[in-house]
């Protein structure tokens, strides 16, 4: 097995804010800046991006090349069938997708999404070569040792459905449901606390061979440098939005992989 440090992992969700072909052009820049980037290229940081269902073949054109990896904001559990609306991981993969987001706060609480929907998406994903990311956080604020007992929970009922040992990475996104949006994310010492219970947790599970702990909710420029080696990378929203901002994290990402 390989010795080689994980690279800083960032990931980006538009959601729903772009329309279409402010999510082309804004994925053309994000490719245009990964291009150039020696991090990126290096592998010392990796960057997925996750835009919208419409946007995804020609935003896997842009990325195409490089080293930007493309992802769905869901999937559903089955692989085929008469599920209208709906959006499969065969699909997803044929379209180059390589990571998919699964069991996110909002999709839980507009969706009504339990413990036992995200782990059949989860399952979903890995049996079709897509790593997921999932969403795991605490309601309310708490402290450390209660949050992570929380965010405990809800990644092992995701992952209670996947059978044997996995060779793809299995990303736990932490996002404190209060932090979601909110001007301001959680604090470090918080963050690097539940972080490192999770990775413990995540280190004596042996199905998986590769997993990373990621931070969003209100993650943004700045907060990478104060976070220690507990935390892999960030979840990003709205702060990507200016591809400048995204290029300034990704230059904290390197300065801390050196």
């Amino acid at each position: 097995m390989s010795t080689e440090p994980a690279p800083t992992l960032l990931g980006v969700s538009l959601k729903m804010y772009f329309g279409y072909q402010q999510t082309v052009d804004w994925c053309r820049a994000v490719a245009r800046m990964a291009a150039d980037h020696p991090a990126l290229g290096s592998g010392k940081v990796a960057l997925f991006i996750l835009p919208s269902f419409p946007a995804l073949v020609p935003a896997g054109q842009a990325f195409a090349g490089g080293p930007v990896g493309l992802g769905a904001q869901n999937l559903y559990w089955e692989d085929s069938g008469p599920y209208t609306g709906e959006v499969s991981g065969p699909q997803l993969r044929e379209a180059g997708c390589r990571y998919v987001e699964v069991g996110h706060a909002e999709r839980r609480r507009l969706f009504a999404e339990d413990d036992r929907t995200v782990a059949v998406k989860t399952a979903a994903a890995l049996r079709n070569g897509l790593a997921p990311v999932i969403c795991i956080g605490e309601e309310q604020r708490l402290p450390v040792e209660e949050a992570a007992r929380v965010c405990t929970a809800q990644l092992a009922a995701a992952v209670r459905s996947v059978p044997g040992r996995q060779d793809l990475p299995v990303i736990a996104a932490y996002e404190p449901v209060w932090a979601i949006g909110a001007s301001e994310p959680a604090s470090a010492e918080h963050i690097r606390g539940v972080c490192a219970l999770l990775q413990a947790w995540l280190a004596g599970q042996d199905r998986f061979t590769r997993h990373q702990v990621i931070y969003g909710g209100s993650a943004g420029p700045g907060l990478l440098t104060r976070l220690g080696q507990e935390v892999d990378g960030l979840f990003l929203g709205r702060f990507a939005h200016d591809v400048g901002a995204l290029a300034d994290i990704v230059d904290e990402a390197a300065a801390r992989s050196q």
